[in-house]
């Protein structure tokens, strides 16, 4: 075949793990054709509210590495935070231990300490210096870099990875991999969030109450994102006004301020969670390669780009 001589790679799924992805291999000198269900704009990841850490992924050993290494990167593009959408910010992560933080992150972070009672009043909490990214912009501009690289852009939806005519195909499609390749390991949780205008705010802020409830503040240039919900095997993409409420109030005890902000929008997505990631090389009867890639959770900003160079590998000829 053709493609097999000008190393053709076809990357399933347009969110940030099928996008970096695909910008790896494209700049590593790939044809890359890329084919997305939707639009970047429209994914599970334009809803994320991407505060870069670890969560709700597995095996924690490995998703700590991939995000050290998407680390890097998200510093480097914290340069040019207009372009990229990559900001360093501060803020309180509670209930994280610092020893265990220091344990695998020690000497990454340029801000990280435990945070004083006026920094968060709800308790222990580690007080970090970490990516925050706009995925309004964050997204487009993966999508112009893998353009800039060589790459393709193509929306179509898929309900066969044979459909793919390349000589590796990289399937990056998150939950729809449960029905795409039959894996009922891989399952939604809802996350809901409520975006209002900033008060002032100007730290980010994750909690969670005696009661195992989420809430979280994370400012974003023009709005603030109030969250949220870990709703673990819901599917409704609709927001419940009651919920919204709920986020609202959590969001208030921690920052009074933000109790009569006003609501421009809100957001419901569905984390692709799975026991753990699937990040695998396949080689089907005919000697064509298929890697999966899926099942990253909540943490798919996060480890990005060490899973993106991870699955490269494993599209590499051997």
């Amino acid at each position: 075949m053709n493609s097999q001589r000008n190393g053709e790679v076809v990357v399933v799924g347009g969110g940030v793990i099928g996008l970096a992805t695909a910008v790896v291999l494209a700049e590593r000198g790939r044809r890359v054709r890329l084919w997305t269900r939707e639009p970047a704009e429209r994914t599970t990841s334009a809803v994320a509210g991407a505060l870069w850490w670890p969560y709700h992924i597995e095996p924690m050993a490995s998703a700590r590495a991939w995000a050290l290494r998407s680390l890097e990167v998200y510093e480097e593009l914290a340069g040019r935070p207009e372009a990229t959408g990559v900001r360093l910010v501060d803020g309180a992560m509670g209930g994280a231990d610092l020893a265990d933080v220091e344990g695998w992150a020690a000497g990454r972070l340029g801000v990280l300490r435990r945070a004083t009672a006026r920094e968060y009043g709800a308790g222990t909490a580690v007080w970090a210096r970490l990516p925050l990214i706009d995925m309004a912009v964050h997204l487009p501009w993966l999508r112009e870099r893998l353009l800039r690289a060589g790459g393709t852009v193509e929306e179509r939806t898929v309900s066969d990875l044979a459909e793919a005519d390349a000589p590796v195909v990289v399937n990056c499609t998150g939950l729809g991999a449960r029905d795409l390749v039959a894996d009922p390991l891989v399952r939604p949780v809802r996350g809901q969030l409520v975006v209002v205008e900033n008060p002032g705010v100007r730290t980010w802020t994750v909690s969670t109450t005696r009661e195992g409830e989420m809430a979280y503040l994370f400012p974003q240039p023009g709005r603030l994102l109030l969250g949220g919900t870990a709703d673990d095997g819901a599917w409704s993409l609709e927001p419940d006004p009651a919920v919204a409420e709920a986020i609202v109030r959590r969001c208030a005890a921690l920052r009074p301020e933000v109790a009569g902000a006003r609501v421009l929008e809100h957001r419901v997505g569905l984390r692709p969670a799975r026991p753990a990631v699937r990040l695998e090389r396949e080689v089907l009867p005919d000697g064509r390669v298929r890697v999966h890639h899926y099942g990253h959770g909540g943490a798919g900003v996060t480890v990005a780009w060490g899973c993106a160079e991870e699955a490269a590998r494993l599209a590499a000829p051997f």
